[in-house]
C-alpha cells in the first residue's frame, strides 16, 4: 500500500510524521494539525509555475518546476530527516498529484518508508466537514447572558470528568466587541475549522459535550455551517445570573485591560448602542467607573443575546437555571444533575 484515505489520518504512527509540502502560504492558511510543512515550491516558484500553466502551457510549467525542485533534491532529503528521523512520512499536497507524487519518489530512493493521501488536503477537507454536520456526540449548550460567567463553569464541568469543548478558545476571541483583548491572533477560518474538528474528535462517538452558546462568527472565523446547524437544534441550559454578578464578573475580567482599548471597543458599538449611550460609556470609563460602564455595554448585549435565541430553531428544550451566589464549582455540579435528568431530544 502506497496511499491512505482521509478517514485514516489520524491512525498515523507515533514514529510517523505527516508532511504537507504545499507552499508555507498553503500551509498558513490551513493545515492539519499535527502536518509539519516541506514545501515544495516557495511561494512565489508556486506562483511562477502556474502562470505559465494557465499562460503558456502544461509542459513548460512543467519544466520550470523541475527546475525549482532539480536544485534543491538534497535539500528536500536533508528536511525530511530533520523532521522525521525514523524515515517513516506521510505525505500530502493539495489534491494529491504531482507534488505529493514527486516528493514521495524522492523520498523512497532516500530510504524512507512513504504513504501519500488520497485526494490530498482537498480530501481531508471534505472529510472533515462532513463529518462534524453529523449528529456524532450529545450536545448539551450552555447558554446565558453576557458576564453570566459560561467560561468558569465550562471549566468546572470538564474538571467534574465531563467532556467540553471551549470554542472561544480555540477561536482566540471571546466573542463580542471586546472579545480580542487579552487574545493571540485569531486563525484563518480554515484553521478554525480544523483545529476545531481536531477537538471534536478526540471525544469518544456518543458521549456528551459540552458547549458555550454562540453566535455562528466568533470574532473573524466561524463555526462550520453542518456544525451550526447541529448546534441550532440542541437543548440549551440558559443560566440566569443575578445583574449585580454579572457587572461584577466584567469588572474583574476586563478593567485590567488599557482603557484606550476599553474605549476602542466601545466606539465599535456606536452604531447599535447609540451616541448618548456611547458617551455615558466613556465618560464611566474615565471616571473608572467601570461598573456603569459595563451596565451600559449590557443593555446592548441582553438584548442582541435574546434576540440570537429568539432566531435559532431549537429542540424545544430551552432549561432556565437560576443561580444566585453558588460557586463554579457549585453551579457545575448542578447543570449535571439537570443534564442528566431533563435534557433528551
Amino acid at each position: 500500500m502506497s496511499s491512505f484515505k482521509a478517514s485514516a489520518i489520524w491512525e498515523i504512527g507515533q514514529d510517523e510524521v505527516f508532511l504537507d509540502v504545499r507552499t508555507p502560504a498553503e500551509y498558513e492558511r490551513g493545515h492539519i494539525p499535527r502536518a509539519l510543512n516541506l514545501p515544495l515550491f516557495s511561494n512565489e516558484e508556486r506562483a511562477e509555475v502556474g502562470t505559465l500553466y494557465k499562460q503558456v502551457n502544461p509542459e513548460v510549467a512543467f519544466l520550470k518546476g523541475l527546475e525549482f525542485a532539480g536544485a534543491k533534491m538534497r535539500w528536500y532529503v536533508e528536511e525530511a530527516l530533520r523532521l522525521a528521523p525514523a524515515k517513516k512520512v506521510r505525505l500530502h499536497c493539495w489534491r494529491g498529484g504531482q507534488r505529493s507524487g514527486s516528493l514521495a519518489w524522492l523520498l523512497r530512493q532516500a530510504g524512507f518508508e512513504v504513504l501519500t493521501l488520497e485526494g490530498g488536503y482537498k480530501a481531508y477537507r471534505q472529510h472533515i466537514l462532513e463529518k462534524m454536520a453529523a449528529p456524532w456526540h450529545q450536545l448539551v449548550i450552555l447558554g446565558g447572558y453576557t458576564g453570566s460567567g459560561k467560561t468558569g463553569i465550562l471549566q468546572a464541568i470538564q474538571s467534574a470528568g465531563e467532556y467540553v469543548v471551549d470554542l472561544e478558545a480555540l477561536a482566540h476571541h471571546k466573542g463580542s466587541s471586546f472579545g480580542a483583548l487579552g487574545e493571540q491572533p485569531q486563525p484563518t477560518i480554515e484553521q478554525f475549522e480544523n483545529d476545531l474538528f481536531e477537538a471534536l474528535r478526540k471525544i469518544p462517538a456518543g458521549a456528551r459535550l459540552w458547549l458555550e452558546d454562540e453566535s455562528r462568527s466568533i470574532g473573524k472565523v466561524y463555526l462550520p455551517d453542518g456544525f451550526w446547524q447541529l448546534m441550532c437544534q440542541t437543548p440549551i441550559i440558559k443560566i440566569e445570573v443575578p445583574l449585580r454578578r454579572r457587572v461584577q464578573q466584567l469588572v474583574e475580567g476586563y478593567a485590567a485591560y488599557p482603557k484606550s482599548d476599553l474605549i476602542d471597543a466601545f466606539t465599535r458599538l456606536q452604531k447599535r448602542l447609540g451616541g448618548q449611550h456611547l458617551k455615558a460609556a466613556i465618560e464611566a470609563l474615565d471616571a473608572d467607573d467601570y461598573g456603569r460602564a459595563a451596565e451600559i455595554a449590557l443593555v446592548y448585549y441582553d438584548k442582541a443575546y435574546q434576540h440570537s435565541i429568539d432566531r435559532k430553531t431549537r429542540c424545544p428544550l430551552i432549561l432556565p437555571h437560576h443561580v444566585e451566589e453558588q460557586s463554579a464549582e457549585e453551579i457545575a455540579a448542578e447543570l449535571i444533575d439537570l443534564a442528566n435528568s431533563r435534557i433528551s431530544c
